[in-house]
């Protein structure tokens, strides 16, 4: 048998590390006697765990006659849970054994880590090529499946996988979640636009979420790039991240940062801003926090389910994401706890992903917004901006955090620099440091390219030849990274030192102007 290579000897070892603990996490109630187990893995909440859990049980028994218990297991957001996913599929097929086995459904996270999940795994290993998917596909008939969804699409985007790998479960929107006693302090207005969080009296007073952790962010930062265009959506991203106290590594952090006063402004999912903003209310301080959908800004994503490949459970796995997909779990989503079909306890936020609530219930819900009315076409659809979000933003305010702050800190005190909000760019400075800075402060790294190009990410059209040149491996022949380096890595590493040469240059223009 030929020795594996040294990358994929550690994702096999990363693989076994991570599954231990992940079991470990399980919240397992005593089961009824006789009742069966389906295992689901999740990023969702507490609330909607409780909620579901326990309609999922009543709904089993009414409807099957048979007791059911649903035992969550909670490893950390969507892109962690991808990753962990992934790893343990490579090395189960370099080991020539079945690809799951652990688990029988995936609940929650963005389409995006779907879609992912959905194509094809492949591992060559002692001569042999095996290949398989992470998630196992199901099939529901036509008329089922228009009952749920009608035509299956929400202003173009598709709301299940026609492979059946996987199916909306939720919408989510995003937006910002922000603290009116912070804001007031400061003397910065309600939030209405993206840009809001580029505003530099917002220095050390915006909470972000890290979107290599956090899949539902990193569909936000993207949410910004293609609304706003994007040279202008880093621009607003790249002043957020320099305005901010904390990158935290899950979703849930950033929206409790700015309820609890730690944070006057955070990106966030919708759900996660509106809970804050009800339980604030709901502790005696209504109108505190306020949550907003910048409008004609924000876009409509499903939040899917799926069934897991080597389910130890298939039917049960079956039966749980026709019952999330029904009227009874959607309505769980919006309903008023207490109410007739509503969850027993926890007022869930969500928005359904079954339109034919909207039409018959719409009145009932807590959150009267129904998307297909909201919905506005992507201004720019070309591929690529997703994959780049992640490393892109890592580079840039993680690994460079204190210069960025450093270098914004220099950029938003020139005197000429304004002082109500605007996001000033270099091709609108009138003052010629003022534009040095700025053209410095707004670069975007150029990377290698086979041939001894480099491409700049200035240039939308270069996206995806990068992003399928170094994040997907289509460039692994062209020697751009060493042997055996996983290429994520290097590309992360060649952004990082780009960005802090950018970096660098903006606070020796501005020595130079001092002196």
């Amino acid at each position: 048998m030929r020795p594996w290579a040294p990358g994929a000897l550690f994702v096999a070892i990363v693989a076994a590390l991570v599954v231990v603990p992940i079991a470990a996490r399980r919240e397992v109630a005593a089961p009824p006697r006789g009742a069966a187990t389906v295992i689901v893995l999740t990023a969702n909440n507490e609330q909607i765990r409780s909620e579901f859990g326990a309609a999922f049980e009543r709904w089993h028994l009414e409807r099957h006659g048979s007791p059911v218990a649903v035992v969550w297991s909670t490893p950390g957001g969507a892109g962690e849970i991808r990753r962990m996913l992934e790893a343990s599929a490579v090395a189960a097929l370099r080991q020539g054994i079945p690809v799951g086995g652990s688990f029988d459904v995936l609940f929650g996270g963005g389409a995006y880590e779907y879609e992912q999940l959905s194509k094809p795994i492949t591992v060559d290993s002692g001569g042999a090529s095996r290949s398989a998917t992470v998630l196992e596909p199901i099939r529901f008939g036509e008329d089922w499946l228009r009952d749920a969804y009608g035509d299956g699409l929400l202003g173009g985007r598709r709301l299940f996988d026609a492979g059946g790998h996987w199916f909306g479960a939720a919408l989510s929107a995003f937006g910002i979640v922000y603290n009116n006693d912070s804001l007031s302090r400061l003397g910065v207005p309600a939030p209405t636009e993206w840009s809001a969080l580029a505003d530099p009296r917002l220095r050390r007073e915006v909470a972000l979420v890290n979107p290599a952790q956090s899949g539902s962010v990193a569909t936000a930062m993207d949410t910004i790039l293609r609304r706003e265009g994007w040279d202008r959506g880093w621009a607003i991203l790249r002043r957020a991240a320099a305005n901010a106290r904390s990158i935290a590594a899950s979703g849930p952090r950033a929206p409790a940062d700015v309820s609890q006063g730690e944070a006057a402004m955070a990106i966030c999912i919708d759900f996660y801003g509106r809970y804050q903003q009800q339980a604030v209310s709901d502790g005696g301080a209504p109108g505190r926090i306020g949550y907003v959908d910048p409008a004609g800004r924000t876009a409509f994503d499903p939040d899917p389910i799926a069934v897991l490949r080597g389910a130890p459970h298939p039917e049960l796995a079956r039966r749980f994401v026709e019952f999330v997909l029904s009227p009874e779990g959607q309505r769980l989503w919006q309903l008023r706890p207490g109410t007739e079909g509503g969850p027993r306890e926890f007022a869930l936020r969500r928005l359904p992903v079954r339109r034919s609530l909207y039409e018959t219930e719409l009145d009932r819900f807590i959150d009267r917004v129904d998307p297909w009315k909201l919905v506005r076409a992507e201004p720019d659809a070309r591929p690529g901006f997703r994959a780049l979000v992640a490393p892109l933003f890592v580079a840039m305010a993680v690994d460079n955090r204190a210069l960025l702050r450093e270098a914004w800190d220099l950029v938003a005190s020139h005197p000429e620099y304004p002082r109500d909000g605007r996001v000033l760019t270099a091709a609108d400075a009138k003052d010629p440091h003022l534009r040095a800075l700025l053209e410095a402060f707004d670069a975007m790294p150029a990377v290698p390219a086979p041939g001894g190009a480099r491409l700049s990410l200035a240039d939308p059209a270069n996206l995806q030849a990068v992003g399928d040149g170094w994040l997907r491996g289509g460039w692994k022949e062209a020697a751009l990274w060493r042997t055996g380096d996983p290429p994520a890595e290097a590309f992360r590493r060649i952004l990082a030192a780009e960005v802090e040469r950018n970096l660098r240059h903006v606070i020796e223009l501005a020595k130079e102007n001092r002196r």
